[in-house]
């Protein structure tokens, strides 16, 4: 292992988040982006067999735990964050159509989203504030994070399962078929239950 190697391996372990190959490269001395990028696969190849692994997340590098010892760290009282049906539907659009505006959420739901709904994802670290869209009202638009990508062992949105992998998996169980009709993974089968329902659906209770 070279003096490189060395440093970028010293570097990821002390940093408070994940760091981009850019980040990397400034904080050793303007080090060449090339050279870094060879070390962070190296790397990652080094530690690919061993208890901790170098993983790349939304272009950023990290260690984390190997997922087959994750049973061995686990404190023994949990708590897990349990999302409403209303607050993984929009995860689930925001994810796939990102950058998205409340409006354009509330199209593919059929039904209106609650601030609230928002903030349970802002607070959980998935969704952050993108910006604002250049159209009469500026709407605010939203976008997944990082942490969203590691928290479900994503590199990247190019690796998104699509609509029946989330179905197995009981991630997206239902989805509203206005959502699967728009993304193309399908055909509508019947009558949309958020159209159904969305008469009678209040921010008070999405959340």
């Amino acid at each position: 292992m070279d003096d490189l190697m060395r440093g970028v391996e010293a570097a990821l372990f002390a940093a408070d988040e994940p760091m981009s190959a850019e980040a990397l490269a400034g904080f050793l001395g303007d080090a060449p982006l090339a050279e870094i990028r060879s070390s962070l696969c190296d790397l990652a190849e080094h530690y690919a067999e061993r208890g901790v692994r170098l993983v790349e997340r939304g272009r950023r590098w990290h260690f984390e735990t190997s997922p087959d010892l994750a049973h061995l760290l686990r404190r023994e009282r949990e708590q897990s964050r349990t999302l409403s049906r209303a607050a993984t539907e929009v995860l689930a659009i925001i994810a796939y159509h990102e950058p998205v505006s409340r409006a354009e959420i509330e199209s593919i739901r059929g039904v209106q989203t609650s601030g609230g709904t928002l903030d349970v994802l802002m607070e959980a670290g998935w969704v952050k504030i993108a910006g604002r869209r250049e159209v009469p009202g500026r709407p605010t638009i939203y976008a997944t994070t990082p942490e969203f990508l590691d928290h479900f062992g994503l590199a990247s949105r190019r690796d998104l399962p699509g609509i029946d992998e989330l179905r197995a998996t009981g991630l997206l169980d239902p989805v509203e078929d206005a959502y699967d009709a728009l993304i193309g993974e399908g055909e509508v089968d019947g009558p949309s239950e958020a159209g159904q329902t969305g008469a009678q659906e209040n921010e008070g209770s999405e959340a």
